[in-house]
This record gives C-alpha cells, structure tokens and sequence, in this order.
C-alpha cells in the first residue's frame, strides 16, 4: 500500500485527483478476493471519472464477490514528476495498490491521442510495455472501448482486446481467468491468452502474424493457433433494458467533466451520418423502457445527491418516449434539472424546449454538421435549413438566446463554397432571434472541427486533406465573421492529421509510439502538451510516413487494418454508403423504415428494441 506524503499533495494542482475515498467507492480486502481488476483511463481524473462505461463495469465487478475493482487514472505532469523524483509507482484509488500487483489492468481506449499515456502509466507502474516482455508475475493489460476496433497500432502493448460491449464479457473474463487460475495457471500467459481468445469478442494480437505487400499495404492479418478466431466479431447486449447498470457511481470531492447524473437512453444509431463511426459501432438501437429509466434515475439521486441529469444516447431526441420521460422526471423528482447533449436539428420542438427549461435552462447545442444542403446529403445527416431555423425558433421562442453550433471541415467532396455555407448558417440564426424578438440578442457559438476518417464508417477509404488546406479553410471561414455576437472555436489541424494517422494504421506504428513516448510525448490531446514535431522525428527514425495512413486514398480492394475486427456492420455496405456520398444520394434511417442490409441484426441475430413504437403497435 502506498503512503502519500501531504508534502506531495501540496505541492500539486488538485490534489483530490490522487487522494481517493470519494462517496461510494468500494474498498474490499485483497486477500479475499480471487481476482483484483484496476480499470483505467490514460487521461487525468477529471475525464476518467465522467466515463460512463467504466462506471457500469466498476459497479458490475464490485457486486461480485469474488472480485474487486479500483481506479486509476493519468497523473497530471506535476504528480508524475513527484512519483518518479520519489520512486512512488502508479497506484489505485482506492486502496493505494501498486498497479502492478493487480491480476488484470483494463484500459478504456476512448481516443487515439490517448495511446501515449497508456505507455506512460504503464512505465509509471513498473509494467514492461511490450506483452512480449512481460512475465509470469505481471498483469495482464487489456482495453476495450471504440479504439479496439482497429487494434493494430497498439497491439504490441495489449495482451488482448475487447470488442463491443462489456456488461457480459467482462463477467466472462472473469470466470476465464478464475478458472486458469484454480487449474494452476496451466500453460502461463500464453495458456490464459489461449482461453481468453475463445471468448467471442476478444481479440489476442500475439495469436496473429501480419504480412505486408511489397507496396506497403496490408497483406494479411491470420490466426498463428487454433485458439484464434479468423474474424473477431463485437459483443452486444441484446436486451438493454435488463443490463446491468450503476446505480452508485463515485461521486467526486473535485469538479469533473460530467458532474452529473448520467442517464443512459438507448444504444445505437441508425440515422445513417457517412462520417460517423459510433453509428456502426453501437448498431441497433435498442431502448430502455421509461419505467426502468425512472427508476434507475431515482437510485442515482438517491446515492449521489446530484441535481441534474444528463439523458445521454448518440442522438438523445431519438428516444421514442422522450417527452413522456422528462415530463415524469421533472414532476416526481422535485428540484432535479434535466439537459440533452447535442441535438439533431430535425428533432427539437418548442414542447420539448419547455419541458427541458422548467427548473434550469442551459444553453443549446445543435449538429448541422456542415453548412451546405448539398455536404448534409454528402454525409447523410438527414436535415434541411429549415429544419434548424424551426428548431432554433422553437428554442428562442421558448426564451433561450444561446446557441452553439458544431461543425466538421474536410469532408469528401467539400468546397469553399461549403465553408461559406457555416458562416451564412450562424448569421440565420442571428437573423431569426431578430425576426422574433424585434432586437438583437442571441449569442452563436460556431465549433468546427477536422474531419477525421475512422474505421467501420463509409469514409474509411477516405484519404484525409492535408493540414496546410484544413488551416487555410479555416482561416476563410474566420474572415466570414464579422459579427460579435458570433463565437468562432477550432481545432488544431496537427492533432487530427495524427489522430487519422492513428485511426486508420497497422501494427508498425508501435514502434513508432514507443519512439514517441521516449522522446517526451504524453498528453497529446492537450494543446499544451502536444509535440508536433517530435511525433514527426518519431515517424522519420523508423521509416515510416504517416502520410501513408492518414492522406492515401485506400482501394475498394485493399485489405484494411481493421477488416479482420467486426462491427457486425457488412464491408460492402459501408462501400455502397461511399459511392451515394460520391453522388449526394440519401440513405433512410432503418429504424422506422425499410431495412438498409446493413448486416447487423441478421449477423448478430438482434433485434431494434423502440418502446415507443411498441407500445403504439
């Protein structure tokens, strides 16, 4: 157990950060357990605490009795530099456990970005980086979340990977490693890994042997044993509303990111958006009922004392009893507020606007996307101008004069034409707060972001437009600003070349991120600690040009990185979405209309769960 010095604390920025013992925290004895978990975050507390999916498996674990579950997150630089100047190892929240005495470390992998400091806390912790280096005592380090999917890049620092969601196979894992453990850890790690890889949905990259062509591409990506599967296909909860859910999460003695009631809706996505790679991921949607959200959200109050909910979902406004949902929330949970995330403009009404603002208005945010008709029908977002005038009328009407707007740059087939499209947009919105109230007021916050090609999406094959064209169209679009009453935020082009780098790469840039990592890169989702050029220097020392994954256009027949790692979502689907981008043709959400062959239901043999339409059928 380690024993923090106040000298250290004092010395550091929010010190609540390492200190543990927050209000519903578990705390078993390790002796009594048979298998100790640290979940992890390779981000500081403050973002790993508002991870919703780690909340659930936390919860999940600590109901067993035979497991425990702590916490541990990336020590910002000023408690690193006072860990390693002392000698004091990466270690749980909860307990103070080195990490390194735990039997299993899982890694949520939310963000590429992110990979440095998987290494970093790794090093911090006293764990060989590579799973070839390990030994018979260490953990094994394992991850799940979106980032598995393509696993390549990191697959010299993971033992496996979890594909999908975890609510089932994380139990399962469980029971695997119990049972190697009590046969006598038959075989060594590469016994358990042998067993863990014939679990569906996980995936053992040191059971795979990659070959390339001689042009750089991808060759083949086979099983090595007969424990490997060809393809490794996502796990799915097929009836949400009877999963497992936290009902006690940890509450924070600091502010975090999400400080607040998160209260999950649905899963899944099948609006169709061409860019967007959570839409396949969590294919179908699959709804809780009102009845269990009512009562999930009771509990939450109950153990936490939090006064806001957030109803979290991909598309929160989706939700087929929604309406019948706040109502209910906001009359029997008296003083409790009620926000959505970001909303579809299609999907807002003055009725819902009401409903949301009754105990605490906060500001909205809507997802045009782009700023065109014809770049909304490229990427398939499904909605008009006059949608996002009705719903932004809707909001002023109902006495919001907040907006903010989020938008993505460096689409397939974008022009300027289509940047101007963004500025004309934020100014309608100005227009129509005006039109209504007969003065100036409104605020409009434009956010636009470079569009980054991922896995599984119909843009996959995409080759990303260079940083130096992302930043002059930037810089277009500021000189279209000319109001004060317009706010204009965007992000570093840099980060999202290596973020499209990463996203779309194979299993050489390991020895590239372990490069990286050795010069000094940490924290590259922060601007102020993200290094640029030592990432290139990086690349240069191993030969590798990341312009190669992140700008070429990729063949319909090229063997891609991820093609052996299974959304459940058809490859040729995914091309047949890029050839109607390529010429502006809609695909209609298959919720509610015909099916789109997708592959997903028939494959994983689910079903879309929509109460609202069940109970009005």
């Amino acid at each position: 157990m380690i024993k923090l010095d106040n000298a250290i604390l004092q010395k550091v920025t929010k010190p609540g950060r390492y200190t543990g013992n927050e209000w519903n925290s578990v705390n078993k004895a390790h002796n009594e357990v048979a298998v100790k978990i640290a979940l992890a975050l390779p981000d500081v507390y403050e973002v790993g605490m508002s991870n919703l999916g780690l909340k659930i498996l936390y919860q999940i674990l600590n109901d067993r009795s035979d497991t425990v579950a702590e916490r541990v997150y990336a020590p910002w630089v000023d408690m690193e530099a006072q860990m390693r100047q002392r000698s004091i190892p990466l270690y749980s929240l909860e307990s103070f456990t080195p990490l390194n005495e735990f039997d299993v470390v899982g890694f949520s992998l939310q963000y590429e970005l992110s990979y440095s400091n998987v290494l970093n806390m790794l090093d911090l912790a006293g764990i060989p980086l590579l799973t070839e280096e390990r030994s018979e005592g260490d953990p094994f380090i394992i991850a799940g979340g979106p980032c598995t999917y393509n696993a390549e890049p990191v697959a010299l620092f993971f033992d496996f990977l979890v594909l999908g969601e975890g609510e089932e196979i994380i139990v399962e894992i469980v029971e695997s490693y119990k049972k190697w453990q009590q046969s006598g850890r038959i075989g060594g790690r590469r016994g358990f890994l042998e067993e863990a890889a014939k679990l569906d949905g996980i995936y053992v990259p040191s059971l795979y042997d990659v070959t390339y062509n001689a042009d750089n591409t991808l060759k083949s990506i086979k099983p090595n044993c007969s424990a490997a599967k060809p393809i490794i296909t996502k796990r799915l909860v097929k009836d949400l509303d009877k999963a497992a859910y936290v009902t006690k999460p940890v509450v924070p003695y600091i502010d975090i990111v999400h400080d607040r009631i998160m209260l999950e809706l649905f899963r899944g996505c099948t609006r169709g958006c061409r860019f967007c790679q959570a839409g396949v991921l969590y294919r179908p949607v699959r709804e809780r009922r009102p009845e269990t959200l009512l009562k999930l959200a009771k509990a939450l109050i109950q153990n936490t004392g939090y006064n806001e909910i957030s109803l979290t979902s991909l598309s929160s406004a989706d939700y087929s009893c929604l309406h019948e949902l706040i109502h209910n929330l906001i009359t029997t949970e008296e003083g409790v507020s009620v926000s959505l995330p970001s909303l579809r403009i299609d999907s807002f009404s003055i009725d819902l606007a009401k409903e949301v603002q009754q105990v605490r208005k906060s500001g909205l945010t809507f997802a045009p996307e782009a700023g065109t008709q014809r770049m909304r029908d490229v990427i398939n977002k499904g909605v008009t101008e006059k949608n996002l005038e009705e719903a932004v009328s809707s909001a002023f009407q109902a006495g919001w004069s907040t907006v903010k707007l989020y938008f993505m740059m460096g689409l397939p087939t974008e022009n300027d034409e289509d940047i101007a499209g963004i500025a004309d947009l934020a100014y309608k919105v100005l227009d129509t707060y005006r039109d209504l109230k007969g003065r100036r007021g409104a605020k409009v916050t434009v956010s636009v972001s470079a569009f980054v090609p991922k896995p599984h999406t119909a843009f996959q094959w995409y080759g990303q437009q260079s940083i130096t064209e992302i930043e002059r169209k930037q810089q277009l679009l500021k000189s279209l600003f000319k109001s004060r009453d317009i706010s204009f935020n965007w992000h570093d082009a840099s980060t999202g070349f290596l973020e499209a780098v990463f996203s779309r790469g194979d299993r050489r840039l390991g020895k590239v991120l372990l490069t990286a990592w050795q010069k000094g890169v940490k924290f590259d989702g922060w601007s102020e600690h993200f290094k640029y050029d030592t990432w290139m220097e990086a690349f240069k020392e191993n030969g590798i040009d990341p312009h190669f994954y992140a700008s070429r256009e990729r063949s319909a027949e090229e063997c891609l990185p991820w093609d052996h790692l299974s959304s459940g979502v058809h490859k040729e689907y995914l091309r047949r979405e890029y050839e109607k981008a390529l010429d502006g043709t809609n695909t209609t959400d298959c919720r509610r209309n015909s099916c789109s062959a997708c592959g997903v239901c028939g494959g994983l043999g689910v079903e879309v769960i929509d109460w609202g339409t069940q109970n009005n059928g």
